[in-house]
């Protein structure tokens, strides 16, 4: 294992270590609270394309039902749950849009990592992980819209615009990098999962610091909301694909992109289409939605490590 794999699972250890700092410490965070959120979230989507050719989208007509599934229920399951745990455990409305708007988020790069260490199928990952990315930039705007409901205003042409910006135009540079700067993109890609990793950790822990004395005021509740979610995330999303496949790697894919959101984007959309008065509020969801889906992503991983998915042994027949 390289350096770089070893820094990268222990994605729970940053993220952790970080986010204790920012409680302790928020002021040492402050630098990053303005538009370097921004710039640090442009680079990892940057980062993301470098790791995506056009052949990963494509895998879409190859196999169409293994990650038309997966993103399905991403957009579907999520949403759902999210709405559903802010009325279950009484969240105030800010807290409840930013759950809501963190669980309309596409897989992020995390999930290609958990699902790395939880053998499953990484190249499948990578596929519903783009294919959803893509679809976020109209479904999130429009989720998020409906489920909020009248409880809050919500900026539908500015989460669009802003889907735009840190999705789209970072994510098609880095698939035009790779295609047509593969001297570039080589020497860069090692260490992409490795900024990835420092840029999430940095966005969390800024955004913990920044909202420390209202988060901690709510964090049996919201703590209690954000694991529900992530937890029946994971349960529903490998229950349910197994309605279209027995395919063991399969499940587990599309578990781990249930489970697991682009929470820094969740936050950025916060910050960015919401008033200064409430966004910080609104971005504390995504933040520990952060921590807690990469937690329980690497406790599930670590145990389905340690069994290779039936089909890999050779007994395909009992992969239910």
């Amino acid at each position: 294992m390289s350096w770089t794999d070893r820094v990268v699972a222990l994605f729970p250890v940053w993220v952790t270590a970080l986010s204790l700092v920012a409680l302790w410490r928020p002021e040492g965070f402050a630098w990053l609270t303005g538009g370097g959120i921004t710039v640090l979230l442009g680079v990892i989507m940057l980062g993301m394309g470098l790791t995506l050719r056009v052949e990963d989208f494509t895998r879409v007509a190859s196999a169409p039902i293994e990650v038309l599934t997966g993103v399905a229920l991403q957009f579907t399951v999520m949403p759902l749950l999210g709405w559903a745990c802010g009325r279950l455990f009484g969240l105030e409305a800010a807290y409840a849009v930013g759950l809501i708007l963190v669980a309309c988020c596409p897989g992020g790069t995390a999930s290609n990592i958990v699902a790395w260490i939880a053998r499953a199928d990484v190249a499948l990952s990578v596929s519903m992980t783009a294919l959803s990315t893509m679809a976020a930039i109209v479904l999130t705007p429009v989720l998020t819209t409906l489920l909020v409901g009248d409880r809050f205003e919500v900026d539908s042409w500015g989460l669009f615009r802003s889907c735009v910006t840190v999705i789209l135009l970072p994510v098609s540079l880095g698939v035009a990098l790779r295609r047509w700067a593969p001297g570039v993109t080589e020497r860069v890609l090692p260490v992409a999962p490795v900024v990835a990793v420092a840029g999430v950790s940095l966005i969390v822990a800024a955004i913990m610091g920044a909202g420390r004395e209202r988060m901690l005021t709510a964090f049996p509740a919201l703590l209690g909301s954000i694991v529900v979610l992530h937890g029946a995330g994971f349960a529903l999303g490998y229950t349910l694909s197994g309605l279209a496949t027995r395919r063991e790697a399969t499940r587990r894919t599309v578990a781990i992109e249930v489970g697991m959101q682009n929470s820094g984007l969740g936050a950025q959309l916060a910050r960015a289409n919401f008033e200064a008065s409430v966004a910080t509020v609104v971005a504390i969801p995504a933040a520990l939605s952060a921590l807690t889906h990469c937690i329980l992503g690497s406790l599930l991983a670590g145990w389905w490590s340690r069994r290779a998915p039936a089909e890999e042994s050779g007994d395909a027949g009992n992969a239910a």
